[in-house]
């Protein structure tokens, strides 16, 4: 069975689950997810899991995102971006300074709360806001707390600003934009967004579907998404032990992967004197 991550280039006007379906055809095999959706507007790096690196999703979608974003001042839509109705316009002045950009940039700068736009897939009561919205349903939009670590000026062209980005799991870029420009006095609206980095996974890594297809792609170990864990490589003989769930005693800082013939197999949590149980198996 295939086991492993695949760092996916997604294209413009596809979904995730889009590139989700195509993997599993190219792969053959119908274990495949992925960490940290885009939508499909947007293109860059999407992390893909393979057979028994599924499991390992829990300690993915919280890593951080870097972004590359261009938003335009003097228009603005109903889901923030140019998939949407425009629901206000103001001609831009060309009044908003470098300095006065670059202030405002830094004020985003930490913790802080986000609104997202009601068209986003955040669920309420196991449904989509975007659904509330297409139903013209009233639903109370969840306040997320996200951390912006790093906001940097990269171009002012006319009205579009294009920035890059670091942020916590779970901001929305476009709902970034949009309260940017609104300190700024102006409606705004992203209009390009490329995903470069998901926690230590960088873009230059990844494949197109079209690599994938030629057989032209490299499938990562688990143990790749697992940077804060050590990894113990144990015998053949001890995997039915593993199996059944037994305590291993194990002389280890952190928790760590048990690694059987070159095969990730199971992940342990190190416990008091050097006692480590098992948290997830992967084994095939």
């Amino acid at each position: 069975m295939m086991n492993g991550i695949l760092l996916i280039n997604k294209e413009k006007g596809m979904t995730s689950h889009d590139v989700v379906n195509k993997l599993r055809k190219i792969l053959k095999t119908k274990k495949i997810g992925h960490c940290g959706t885009l939508d499909p507007m947007a293109s860059g790096l999407l992390v893909c899991l393979v057979g028994q690196a599924t499991k390992i999703s829990p300690y993915l979608v919280l890593a951080s995102k870097r972004y590359d974003a261009t938003f335009r001042l003097g228009m603005a839509t109903t889901t923030q971006d140019l998939e949407g109705e425009v629901v206000t316009v103001k001609e831009y002045q060309d009044d908003v300074s470098f300095n006065q950009l670059h202030q405002t940039l830094y004020n985003f700068i930490g913790y802080q709360q986000q609104t997202p736009s009601i068209y986003s897939a955040i669920k309420v009561n196991g449904k989509k806001l975007y659904e509330y919205a297409r139903n013209n349903e009233e639903v109370a939009i969840p306040i997320r707390d996200i951390l912006i670590e790093e906001i940097m000026l990269k171009n002012i062209k006319d009205n579009d600003i294009q920035i890059e980005v670091l942020c916590s799991s779970g901001t929305y870029i476009r709902t970034l934009c949009f309260d940017i420009a609104a300190q700024l006095n102006y409606p705004g609206v992203l209009v390009a967004l490329e995903r470069l980095k998901v926690g230590h996974f960088d873009i230059k890594d990844s494949y197109s579907l079209a690599d994938v297809n030629n057989n032209n792609y490299e499938l990562l170990d688990i143990s790749k998404g697992l940077i804060d864990f050590d990894i113990v490589e144990l015998k053949t003989d001890d995997l039915d032990d593993i199996k059944n769930g037994k305590s291993l005693n194990v002389n280890c800082e952190r928790d760590f992967i048990v690694r059987i013939n070159d095969e990730d197999v199971a992940l342990y949590h190190k416990s008091i004197n050097n006692t480590a149980k098992i948290i997830r198996g992967l084994w095939s």
